[in-house]
């Protein structure tokens, strides 16, 4: 069923256009807000509740438990109440890197993060997201590409070699798996068969250029386990993101990708690359209108890096466009003035105040060739995760961390 899809701000509503006999439908919007947020909130918390209730004995614990974890949310989002969450396939999001409530994962999140404040019983998740690279190979040639070092060299993992290492992340514990390359588009078929083999126990992600991704595509994906895809789309303007991207197609594939995601109940995130010459209040408010009107859930702010093609050049955002970035950043996560917008997720936002969490803490990214690294940015293998002493290697990382912060 084909169908053209809009939004009603004020009114938090979507029509969709039938194309084929012309009705038009009206449904809840899967961004809420007011009342209906609050109300989904309180269950949350509710169930937060009964999570400590399970895990500890003494009753002081169980109010001690919602309280460190009201810490850690502000340690995110600092003393600012988000204003709006996301709901998809019956599932309510308050975060990207945080699984759907209410489900086995969410409440073995919680009971992870809670291990923090005082030992419990919970099988953990000792990572909160691992990015691994499932092919080399990639259409495009982005001016940005953190991987150009590797960009269509010879895949060296087999399907058998990634169903080990996804075996040994989900023994490790593992709440998310971002599959990405190059462009994990091009391996639709092995992403099937990771995600139908794995357990039911970890929530699978994907992070493309949108290359490939028919609605055939995204259902696919869809019954074989996908929770949510990140699409890179660097512009608004079709020749500046095809320009960025060299290829000609780039936008059109993020667009139609991304709207073929959202008929399919998958959680869509846009993911941009800021940079100096993009950072202006004109250019991200007219960014954050298209991805209103595609109907995505999240904008994710990424600044650009000096790896891959970007290596040896300055990156660095300047102070005004950090400071532009992080009051549009407060704005339109925790005003009123933009409850029919996505959200936005904003890493720098955090990490320039508790540090970052990935380099083995609650991530890491894993290449093509299963090199340990602490992040896609940072290439510092520590290790492979094929070898028999790969928890040495994690036990490393871990104590290395961020080789930048």
């Amino acid at each position: 069923m084909n169908s053209q899809v809009s939004l009603i701000g004020k009114r938090n509503v979507i029509l969709t256009k039938d194309r084929e006999d012309g009705v038009v439908k009206k449904f809840a919007s899967p961004i809420i807000s007011g009342w209906r947020k609050n109300w989904i909130h309180f269950k949350l918390k509710t169930t937060l509740f009964f999570i400590a209730f399970s895990l500890f004995k003494n009753p002081l614990d169980w109010f001690k438990s919602l309280g460190f974890l009201i810490q850690l949310r502000k340690s995110f989002f600092g003393p600012f109440r988000l204003k709006k969450m996301i709901r998809v396939d019956k599932k309510y999001y308050l975060s990207l890197y945080t699984p759907g409530w209410n489900d086995n994962i969410f409440k073995r999140f919680i009971g992870s993060e809670l291990l923090n404040f005082k030992s419990n019983d919970v099988n953990p998740y000792r990572y909160n997201h691992v990015q691994l690279a499932i092919t080399n190979k990639c259409p495009l040639q982005c001016e940005h590409c953190y991987a150009s070092e590797f960009l269509n060299k010879r895949d060296k993992l087999t399907e058998s070699d990634f169903k080990i290492i996804i075996e040994r992340l989900q023994d490790l514990g593992v709440c998310q798996i971002h599959f990405t390359g190059g462009e994990p588009m091009l391996k639709i078929s092995l992403m099937e068969s990771l995600m139908k083999e794995a357990k039911e126990e970890t929530n699978f992600w994907l992070n493309t250029s949108g290359f490939g991704l028919t609605n055939e595509a995204a259902k696919k994906l869809k019954s074989s386990g996908l929770t949510g895809i990140f699409i890179s789309l660097d512009h608004f303007e079709e020749s500046s993101h095809n320009a960025f991207r060299n290829y000609k197609d780039a936008y059109y594939w993020a667009i139609t990708g991304a709207r073929n995601a959202l008929k399919n109940d998958l959680v869509v995130a846009f993911s941009l690359c800021l940079r100096n010459d993009f950072v202006s209040n004109n250019n991200l408010k007219r960014y954050m209108n298209l991805a209103k009107n595609i109907g995505v859930h999240y904008v994710q702010f990424i600044e650009s890096k000096p790896v891959g093609n970007y290596r040896d050049k300055q990156t660095a955002l300047s102070p005004d466009n950090i400071e532009l970035l992080e009051s549009l950043y407060e704005a339109y996560n925790f005003s009123n003035n933009y409850l029919d917008h996505p959200v936005i997720t904003y890493h720098e936002y955090y990490q320039r105040r508790v540090g970052c969490f990935l380099g083995g803490k609650k991530g890491m990214y894993i290449d093509q060739y299963g090199n340990i690294n602490a992040c896609s940015f940072c290439h510092n293998a520590v290790g492979n995760i094929l070898d028999e002493d790969y928890k040495e290697s994690l036990q490393a990382l871990s104590q290395t961390g961020c080789p930048v912060n």
